[in-house]
Order: C-alpha cells, then structure tokens, then sequence
C-alpha cells in the first residue's frame, strides 16, 4: 500500500500539476541574481537555446527534478529581471520569482513540448506582479549600486565617468519605468527592455498589436519627457 501512494505520488494527479517536492530557490541565489541584473535590453535566446530549454522540458515532464532545476536556472534571471522592472523592488521580486517557478512546477506536466517557454514564462510573471499589485505592495525606485563600485579598477576618470552617466541613465530610466500606469509598464518592458516582438507582447498580455503598439508609443513619450526633465539625455 506504501509502495502504491508513493508512485502516485510521483506521477501526480489527473489535472497535470505535480505532486513531488517542489525545489525551493535559494534566498541567496536570488539575492546575488538580482544583483547582477542589468537594465539594458535583453539578449533574446537563439533557436539552439529554444531547442535545448525544449528538450529540459520535455525531461522535466516526465518527472526528472534535476531537468526542473535546469529550466529554473536558465530562466531565473529572466524572470528576475521583468519582476524588478515591473516592481521596482527586489524584495517583490524575489517573490514573484519564487510564485512564477511553483506555477511552472505546478502546471510542467501538461505544458505543451511544442510551445516554448519563455512566452509562457513572461505571462505567468505579469501575472503575478498583478496579483502582488492588487494586494497593496506599492512600487519604489531600486537603489543600484554605487557608481564607483561598477567601475574597473584600469578605468581612468573619462571611463569612470562614462559609467557614472550610464548608472545615472538607468536609474532615471527606472524610475519613470515606476510613474507609468501599469499596463503600460508592462508592454514597453517586454516590447523595448526584454526585446519581444509586438505579437508577442500582444499574446502576453491579452491584448491586441494595436493596442501594444500605442501603449509603448505613449510609454516612450512619457520616458523620454522623464528624463529629459531631470538633466538626463534620451534614453
């Protein structure tokens, strides 16, 4: 009878969610993942990365947890790096990291092989940065690093400075990221900082093309008005 619940236990139950331990990330991966986090654009992956996330997939699927662990390592700073953008914290996004990686875990052994994941990822991020919103956690301006800190001990004062501008670039960019009405945030990082096509984008958020494409056009404008305010050059 023991021997019995634990295979059902294995291979979960009908609806597809999986019933085996779910692999906790560690606090302090995180921490140092979100650290590490850049805000220039993302580098899209290309067909071979596709074809190998699929393959962890299809691998995760039949309950291999060492093949979960994998997709949860080369996708954690994705999904770290749209929640902190989206949240503007990185207490918050450590969380919706955490939420996004158990509804994977949760829903891996129905995920379709033909799909790819990262799309399926950024929905399920947006998705709970809202429900984090809705609960009443309010956005704040990350706090980056000291400039000085960023910079190489070669550089000279011209290539410190130049880093100094871009670390002043990126807060300021951050932080009228926070002041735009949410649905707006949401098209332009994943359209122009995570670098997803407008259909994308669309399928993402539920939305239409059109309607993509006006939000990020609005978002710019207001972006671009941001900075320009506060001393800074376009972004």
């Amino acid at each position: 009878m023991h021997h019995a619940r634990g295979h059902k236990e294995r291979r979960g139950d009908r609806s597809g969610q999986r019933s085996d331990p779910v692999p906790r990330i560690s606090f302090r991966r995180l921490e140092a993942s979100t650290r590490d986090l850049s805000l220039a654009p993302a580098d899209l992956p290309d067909r071979r990365v596709a074809a190998e996330a699929a393959e962890w997939v299809r691998r995760a699927r039949a309950g291999d947890p060492q093949a979960f662990a994998v997709l949860v390592e080369r996708h954690e700073r994705m999904v770290l790096r749209t929640a902190l953008r989206l949240l503007g914290r990185i207490d918050l996004a450590q969380d919706a990291a955490q939420d996004a990686f158990l509804r994977l875990h949760r829903h891996i052994g129905r995920f379709d092989e033909s799909r790819e994941l990262g799309p399926w990822l950024y929905r399920v991020v947006v998705n709970v940065c809202r429900d984090l919103a809705r609960r009443g956690h309010g956005a704040r301006l990350v706090a980056l690093e000291d400039a000085a800190a960023l910079s190489s001990p070669d550089e000279g004062p011209r290539e410190r400075e130049d880093a100094i501008t871009r670390d002043e670039q990126r807060r300021l960019v951050q932080a009228a990221l926070l002041t735009l009405p949410a649905r707006e945030r949401e098209a332009i990082v994943l359209r122009d900082i995570e670098g997803l096509a407008t259909e994308e984008v669309a399928r993402i958020l539920g939305s239409s093309a059109g309607t993509v494409r006006s939000q990020v056009s609005t978002a710019r404008l207001k972006i671009k008005r941001y900075v320009e305010a506060r001393g800074g050059t376009r972004p």
